[in-house]
């Protein structure tokens, strides 16, 4: 019935009424908090572009992963920083590469943390692309092999779960073949389903050192111009094995995180808040222009809303933090 039979207000009217029909939670429990490890020692700097987050060495990760801890977040995804690279990014699948010392590191120190290892070779490779070089692209297949190659390097070193996110294609059925022929058939794979070619990784490059030395990414990770594209994307990582589908990134992909949420009802979906939106939040805070805790519980408010079930954020701390009511809980 219209108004004034109808009036929505009513339900507004005070925090106890807003907060018995709230129709989204999110949790410190949905989310995933994503750590940069390098090697070295005595290692603990802010970086620059990502105020509040760090880059730290094994002996400094004790103060990462007690934060974690104490704010309840049940999950870390690791990404690596090496001293030295190549051509083929062989300190991604080195036995005592600088992510499989961290994760032996986090497993003994708090094996109760779920550990998700990032896996792709931008950060271990000279020419900071995703895959080996052939000329000027790419060789898919060739880079197959040495993700596979890593992914047990990670499983090993005790990894709970591997995430890929090189965007080739084929990259999860053979990681799934050789997790199972490695004996790792227990460990679960969330895939960077879809991941777009977005400007909005610039400090995450800054971060991990990761940053194409010519070209771009364009040629393997997706024009953020399609939309059906990423159904398709979705639906070959789930038939070759993956256990969560990812969106990535997040906010300026709601409409995508939307359609494969519902297309894909009864599998887990994540979605990550990348560096770009995080800083962009973080800067306009720190110039007064907007409420950064407000605007940080409404963008991941926006992104379980769309359909994620997880949520990769660099917030993941800060928003443990809060008290409940600020939460929206």
């Amino acid at each position: 019935m219209p108004f004034p039979s109808q009036r929505p207000r009513r339900l507004r009217r005070t925090s106890g009424l807003r907060r018995m029909v709230r129709e989204t939670l999110v949790s410190p429990a949905d989310l995933i908090d994503p750590l940069f490890v390098v090697e070295g020692s005595g290692i603990h700097e802010e970086i620059s572009s990502m105020p509040g987050v760090f880059r730290a060495s094994i002996d400094r990760l004790g103060r990462e992963v007690d934060a974690v801890l104490q704010a309840g977040i049940p999950a870390v995804i690791l990404f690596g920083v090496p001293e030295s690279k190549d051509g083929v990014g062989s300190g991604a699948y080195a036995e005592d590469g600088i992510v499989q010392q961290a994760v032996r590191w986090i497993k003994q120190r708090a094996p109760e943390l779920t550990v998700i290892t990032d896996l792709c070779l931008c950060e271990y490779t000279d020419h900071g692309h995703c895959g080996v070089i052939a000329g000027d692209t790419v060789d898919n297949d060739a880079t197959l092999e040495l993700l596979a190659r890593t992914a047990l390097s990670q499983a090993a070193a005790g990894a709970d779960m591997i995430a890929p996110s090189d965007m080739m294609d084929g990259r999860i059925g053979r990681v799934r073949e050789a997790l199972d022929e490695g004996g790792f058939s227990d460990r679960a794979i969330m895939s960077y389903a879809v991941k777009y070619a977005s400007a909005f990784y610039g400090p995450f490059r800054d971060a991990a050192e990761s940053a194409p030395a010519f070209g771009d990414r364009r040629a393997y990770q997706m024009d953020p111009a399609n939309r059906r594209e990423a159904l398709k994307e979705a639906a070959l990582d789930i038939e070759e094995g993956a256990d969560i589908v990812m969106v990535k990134p997040a906010l300026p992909y709601l409409d995508v995180l939307r359609e494969v949420r519902d297309y894909f009802g009864d599998l887990p979906i994540a979605a990550y808040q990348v560096s770009g939106e995080y800083a962009m939040i973080q800067a306009a805070a720190r110039n007064g222009w907007v409420d950064g805790t407000r605007v940080m519980v409404e963008s991941l408010t926006a992104i379980k809303r769309a359909g994620a079930d997880l949520i990769l954020t660099y917030f993941a701390r800060q928003f443990a933090a809060l008290a409940p009511e600020q939460r929206g809980a």
